[in-house]
């Protein structure tokens, strides 16, 4: 029987649950896969120590079920980040972003012995690029870097309306066959003006659990 996007979101959430501890803190990423492992959490609530949260979002649905959202400065090992993603190829490479909120995604996998990412079977490519690569820019840099994102292939547009949670603008590249993500993700990271690239390929997902009408697979 064929799954709704939905419940595979569901399966997903449930599986990454296998991977939480007692009294530890867990990193909480953004956008409605998250939202579906956060609505999983009620029973964790007083077995987690708290959570580091990327999003104001996620941050005030954790702390509407009683779990405390701490500062990443505040925590000196970070176990476990559980996160989706818009794409994601089988090196376990992603693309991220849709959320507006790539860049404390980046810092909280940095931090995290164990990225967890959870995503619906619709998600899983061969080549990354189909899903329009978010980047991250200073709001005075954005047609500076938005000239050397066309050079590099792309068609850069302006996400109107969207400020990030960091005060900046993300442009969104689209056109892209992505090819080597860790070449590009460097290559743009050295852009001036640019303060993250959605790509997650220098730090992948260390597990990937997909999501389908058989069940839920680690990759």
């Amino acid at each position: 029987m064929a799954l709704t996007a939905l419940e595979k979101k569901q399966q997903v959430a449930t599986a990454a649950l296998s991977y939480l501890r007692d009294g530890m803190v867990l990193g909480v990423g953004t956008g409605s896969t998250v939202n579906a492992l956060i609505d999983l959490l009620r029973p964790w609530k007083t077995r987690l120590r708290g959570a580091v949260s990327s999003s104001s979002a996620s941050s005030a649905r954790l702390q509407a079920l009683g779990i405390p959202v701490l500062d990443l400065n505040d925590v000196p090992d970070l176990g476990i980040y559980i996160d989706g993603a818009d794409e994601a190829n089988p090196s376990r490479e992603l693309i991220k972003g849709g959320g507006a909120a790539l860049t404390r995604e980046k810092i909280i996998a940095a931090a995290a012995h164990t990225f967890i990412c959870i995503v619906d079977d619709s998600k899983l490519v061969k080549v990354l690029g189909q899903f329009p690569l978010p980047v991250e820019v200073i709001p005075m840099a954005r047609e500076l870097v938005a000239r050397q994102l066309a050079g590099l292939g792309g068609t850069p547009r302006w996400r109107t309306g969207v400020i990030t949670d960091n005060g900046n603008h993300i442009l969104d590249v689209h056109g892209l066959t992505i090819l080597e993500p860790r070449a590009l993700e460097a290559r743009i990271n050295q852009l001036t003006g640019v303060v993250a690239v959605g790509l997650f390929a220098a730090r992948p997902a260390d597990v990937l659990i997909v999501g389908s009408d058989s069940g839920a697979r680690s990759v």
